[in-house]
């Protein structure tokens, strides 16, 4: 399999994409974090002291998903039709799953942008908590599916877990 990022010297390189198509492009990446039951309580009460967590996270990572170029250096600036983020509750195992999906009419995926804005998101929550937890545990993230572009529709092969 050839990497493409690299050229025959191996020096790093963005890859030319100038010649191909358009197509509708979406990806979605999840990712999860787990915290104390004191935390979760608060942010799921929308009790903490800074305010609204998810709905601050939310903004946050859509933020993320649109600066991806700005912080991995060899992705492509995306024009983005749209990003969404959303979170899931799983109060047995006291963890918070967000979930990013990004969208473009373009010549390149979202795989990036999707993936860092489930990361932001999650970078948000812990930010936004530290407070009262230190020890909250990010992890768990991953591209769940992308369609779109000349591999076509790609799905993660990882089980979905079932809440806790």
């Amino acid at each position: 399999m050839e990497l493409t990022h690299f050229d025959e010297q191996g020096n790093a390189r963005m890859v030319d994409v100038g010649q191909k198509a358009e197509t509708q492009r979406e990806a979605v990446a999840v990712g999860r974090i787990q915290m104390n039951e004191e935390t979760y309580q608060a942010v799921q009460q929308g009790s903490m002291s800074k305010g609204d967590v998810l709905g601050v996270a939310r903004i946050a990572g859509i933020t993320g998903a649109k600066k991806t170029s700005d912080l991995i250096p060899l992705t492509h600036n995306i024009n983005l039709t749209n990003v969404t983020l959303d979170f899931k509750l799983y109060p047995m195992t006291r963890e918070i799953e967000a979930s990013c999906t990004a969208r473009t009419f373009g010549r390149t995926g979202v795989e990036m942008e999707a993936i860092t804005g489930v990361s932001i998101a999650l970078l948000t929550i812990y930010d936004m908590c530290k407070a009262l937890d230190k020890g909250m545990e990010i992890g768990q993230i991953y591209l769940q599916k992308k369609t779109g572009g000349k591999s076509g529709d790609v799905y993660n092969r990882r089980q979905v877990r079932k809440e806790d």
